[in-house]
């Protein structure tokens, strides 16, 4: 339904009260007018697609967002986004669609990049929640990382795993997506990262999780970057592991929406 047509029809019905007696204004105490504005944002090498499975476990009061990061889910990959960029593609986004004071949800990469913005850009969200989202970058751990997005070994051991990176960014090149952000790893571990001055300057709440069996990053940077944020919490996931496409949808739908 046209969200102009119901405010018409809420705005005659309070005018109509007006001219009856006060008991007639009463409403019901359930009765919302706002709906939560709710962004998703997905990790390095993902694609707003990978969220499809969670939107039937979100509540019918709110209004989902996705978007694709440079480089990702079939936007250009010619050249090799780092995290400012990250970061300013997610502002414009934002503003485009009127969209300060929504709450984001962040996975892995994704989540770095909302508290990339919010560091630089007080306001522009209500809260943030991450999830799996590495925050010990350093030069032998992005190594590490990157050492990992090795195209001949994923197309020889996980060919499943390259067949949908080719179908999640077309008609983008994959394998340049994967030497993209294998760059982005080596910048952040460079040292163009977000540390302790950065994240104590966010005020709005943000919670950190981590999954139980995530192998990628670890309960002790995650439980840092929480202490250093100014309202910032940690929590586990129990039994999930890193990849979106492994973890239950209804334990993270509870997550996302703060139950």
């Amino acid at each position: 339904m046209n969200s102009l047509f119901v405010f018409k029809v809420i705005g005659r019905f309070f005018a109509a009260c007006c001219l009856l007696p006060a008991a007639c204004c009463l409403l019901p105490a359930n009765f919302k007018l706002q709906t939560l504005n709710l962004l998703l944002l997905h990790g390095a090498l993902g694609s707003a697609d990978q969220f499809e499975p969670l939107l039937p476990h979100l509540g019918p009061d709110t209004s989902v967002y996705r978007m694709n990061f440079p480089g990702h889910g079939g936007l250009p990959a010619d050249d090799p986004v780092y995290m400012p960029q990250m970061a300013e593609a997610l502002v414009q986004f934002v503003k485009e669609r009127r969209l300060e004071g929504a709450r984001v949800f962040g996975y892995s990469m994704g989540g770095y990049a909302a508290l990339w913005a919010a560091s630089q850009n007080p306001g522009l969200f209500s809260e943030i929640r991450t999830l799996g989202t590495k925050f010990d970058w350093t030069p032998e751990s992005a190594e590490r990382e990157a050492g990992m997005l090795n195209v001949e070994k994923i197309e020889a051991k996980v060919p499943q795993f390259a067949a949908a990176l080719a179908q999640r960014h077309a008609p983008a090149d994959w394998k340049q997506v994967l030497q993209n952000t294998k760059k982005l790893m080596t910048d952040l571990g460079s040292g163009n990262k977000l540390g302790k001055a950065e994240l104590s300057g966010i005020t709005i709440p943000v919670t950190i999780a981590r999954g139980e069996l995530d192998n990628m990053v670890t309960e002790a940077e995650s439980r840092e970057a929480a202490s250093w944020l100014k309202n910032g919490t940690f929590t586990t996931l129990p039994g999930t592991k890193h990849p979106l496409e492994q973890i239950d949808m209804v334990v993270l739908a509870t997550y996302v929406a703060g139950v």
